[in-house]
């Protein structure tokens, strides 16, 4: 790295303004809470606002992060879909725990969750993948994610053999896809503040309540 990119990155610098982040003002149940949140984010707007970093590891720890979309969040925790045989999914296999990222700049917010994960019913996922546009489906007809494949050629002609295959009727769900279901025990608030003296409050279940409390930045 060159002197001239030192300078540059130094200067990638931006000061948070926002009204202080107080336990108090906050809900007492951080699913309420994060609804709220992601409410403010979605009217304010800020881009895709259920965009999420999700991270997960392997049976030997060894981390892998990638972005994903939040599709459903409830009293249970965080929904989101995918191909099982993907990476992610092999991962949940063997380590089914994960991590969940919001970061909505535009607020200077972010949230973090910490949780296990499940796979939803069959009959859950099925009733989503209906909803989704024809191309969409038959694209997850069609990819074995995370898999090698020869040449973007190859993908794009097996979606055109099977949308022909399908045209006017149901496309099936996949066998190898469907949602997972994140079940939080943290989430953590951040609002970005001046100087750098961030506001974080987490909350941690404890004896399946939530304790809410403030961490430093």
């Amino acid at each position: 790295m060159t002197n001239d990119d030192q300078r540059f990155f130094k200067n990638l610098r931006e000061e948070y303004r926002a009204p202080q982040l107080i336990a108090a003002d906050l809900n007492d149940d951080p699913l309420l809470q994060f609804d709220q949140w992601f409410q403010e984010a979605v009217n304010f707007p800020c881009p895709q606002a259920n965009a999420m970093a999700l991270a997960t590891a392997d049976r030997n720890g060894v981390p892998s992060l990638r972005m994903v979309l939040l599709k459903d969040v409830d009293a249970d925790g965080f929904t989101f879909y995918t191909n099982y045989g993907s990476n992610k999914g092999q991962q949940i296999q063997e380590n089914p725990v994960a991590a969940l990222m919001f970061y909505w700049h535009e607020l200077h917010r972010q949230v973090r969750i910490e949780g296990s994960v499940a796979k939803v019913p069959r009959e859950v996922s099925g009733s989503y993948f209906r909803t989704r546009p024809f191309m969409s489906r038959i694209g997850a007809l069609a990819s074995r994610q995370s898999r090698e494949i020869a040449d973007r050629e190859t993908l794009r002609e097996r979606c055109e053999t099977l949308a022909k295959e399908y045209d006017g009727k149901d496309v099936p769900l996949p066998e190898d896809w469907g949602g997972y279901l994140l079940r939080p025990e943290k989430i953590e608030f951040w609002q970005g503040q001046e100087n750098r003296l961030h506001d974080r409050i987490v909350y941690v279940r404890e004896d399946n309540r939530w304790k809410k409390q403030r961490l430093s930045p």
